[in-house]
C-alpha cells in the first residue's frame, strides 16, 4: 500500500490553518519545495519530512497515522476551487485533498505561450479534458492537434504527452484524469 504523502501533508498543513508560504517561513524550507512535495512531484526524505512537519507541528508519526476526513461537500462555488498551478499556467482542483478519490478534475488556463514544458509528461492513468476557449496544441506520442473550443482529448497517461497554449489569447481546458496524480 503505498501513502499519498503529497495530499496528506497538503489536509495537515490546512487543518493547522497554514499557508504554504507561512510553513516555509516557519521551517526555512523553500515554498517551492513544499508545493512539489503537496503536488507529489517530489518525495521528499524523511531528514525533510520532518523538518517540514515540525513547523506544523506534528511527529512522523501522528502525521503518518493522520486520516483526513473524507470530504462529503458536493458542491463548489469558483472561488471555492484550490489552485495547484504556478506561473503561465493555472490548474483550479476541485476539491482540498485528494485522499480517498479516484478522479481529479481541473480548470485549467494557460496563458499564450505556456507551455508545459520540453520534456514530455508521463504518468500512470487516464486523462481527457475539454477546450473551453482558446487553442491549445496537445502532442501524445509523435501526434500533435491543435483544438479549439468544443475540442476534446482523452488518452493513456503513460504516453509521453506535452500541451501548449498556441495564440494571442489564453486557452481554457476542464480536464479530469484518474487516477489524480497531478
Amino acid at each position: 500500500m503505498s501513502i499519498d504523502i503529497g495530499n496528506r501533508l497538503r489536509a495537515v498543513r490546512i487543518a493547522s490553518n497554514l499557508s504554504q508560504r507561512a510553513l516555509s517561513k516557519r521551517t526555512g524550507v523553500p515554498n517551492s519545495t513544499i508545493s512539489l512535495i503537496e503536488s507529489n512531484a517530489s518525495n521528499p526524505s524523511v531528514g525533510a519530512l520532518k523538518r517540514i512537519l515540525d513547523g506544523i507541528p506534528i511527529g512522523l508519526a501522528e502525521f503518518f497515522a493522520f486520516e483526513p476526513e473524507r470530504p462529503k461537500k458536493a458542491f463548489y462555488a469558483a472561488e471555492d476551487l484550490v489552485e495547484i498551478g504556478k506561473g503561465s499556467i493555472s490548474y483550479r482542483q476541485v476539491g482540498e485533498s485528494l485522499l480517498g478519490r479516484s478522479i481529479q478534475l481541473l480548470r485549467e488556463c494557460y496563458q499564450p505561450g505556456a507551455d508545459t514544458g520540453r520534456v514530455p509528461l508521463v504518468h500512470d492513468g487516464e486523462e481527457g479534458g475539454i477546450v473551453l476557449a482558446g487553442r491549445l496544441e496537445v502532442t501524445v506520442d509523435d501526434e500533435r492537434r491543435i483544438l479549439g473550443p468544443g475540442d476534446a482529448y482523452y488518452f493513456d497517461s503513460r504516453r509521453p504527452h506535452r500541451f501548449r497554449c498556441i495564440g494571442p489569447v489564453p486557452c481554457e481546458v476542464v480536464s479530469a484524469c484518474t487516477p489524480p496524480s497531478f
